[in-house]
């Protein structure tokens, strides 16, 4: 388990906070669906990224991930072997490729996160296909942990048995988050880790739980363009995740595909 900050800032939410939450989560989700629909063989990136934007905006939000210093896109785009902060370009996805689409809308003040990875066009490849359910799975697993009373190390345990189980790697330098008024916020998120350990679970705590994980080595490098994280043996890597809400019984999903 990673070593926490021993003086977390996390900023509990009310009820009226997650309602506002609820909203833009419901607005990046919505923009996310129509996104992966329009993934296919011969559609770049940028395209993705443009019908984002647009998408957010006229549902009355705003692309949470502009307001990142530095960063000009609405989304982040990986394909194949990068694993996250890819930058949309005139890349065009092929036939057998598999992309992430990381995306959160900026709603009366508040952010939502959410990201999905899928094949392009017709897969085949038995294992792409168990890799990706692999993280699905993973990423329901984390979210039934997020509930008061239990800690950030029951998260990250079922993500690292979900993934290592099924004899994937966990990327461990990469975590979820939480978030609200700034889009990174306290606690930290790890993918791996022991039941019981972290910061204790409560109820106002919005999470970004991420699944970020890699077929092979989890080991990742950062590419020269200083955003692009991709795999060190450039084997595929995933990424699924969610803005969940702490409840007492059953946590609340914000960014519902």
């Amino acid at each position: 388990m990673p070593k926490f900050k021993k003086r977390l800032m996390i900023y509990y939410k009310n009820s009226k906070e997650i309602e506002i939450m609820a909203e833009a989560g419901k607005i990046a989700a919505a923009a996310l669906k129509f996104v992966l629909k329009k993934v296919k063989p011969g559609v770049s990136t940028l395209e993705l990224d443009k019908t984002a934007e647009d998408l957010i905006i006229k549902s009355g939000g705003e692309p949470s991930f502009k307001k990142v210093r530095g960063y000009k896109y609405s989304i982040c785009t990986t394909v194949n072997e990068e694993v996250v902060h890819g930058l949309p370009s005139d890349r065009v996805l092929q036939n057998g490729d598999i992309v992430g689409v990381d995306l959160g809308a900026y709603f009366q003040g508040y952010h939502s996160d959410v990201a999905e990875t899928i094949p392009v066009g017709e897969m085949k490849n038995e294992k792409v296909l168990t890799f990706l359910k692999t993280g699905k799975e993973a990423l329901k697993d984390a979210i039934r942990e997020a509930k008061t009373g239990l800690h950030i190390g029951d998260i990250s345990f079922a993500i690292q048995t979900r993934v290592e189980g099924a004899g994937f790697g966990v990327v461990r330098n990469l975590v979820g988050h939480g978030i609200g008024k700034a889009l990174h916020e306290d606690p930290l998120v790890p993918g791996f880790g022991k039941r019981g350990e972290g910061p204790c679970l409560r109820e106002g705590m919005v999470l970004a739980i991420e699944v970020i994980y890699n077929m092979g080595s989890p080991k990742v490098l950062l590419r020269e363009d200083g955003w692009t994280i991709k795999t060190a043996d450039k084997s595929l890597s995933g990424l699924f995740e969610r803005t969940v809400a702490v409840r007492n019984e059953r946590p609340l999903i914000l960014t519902t595909l």
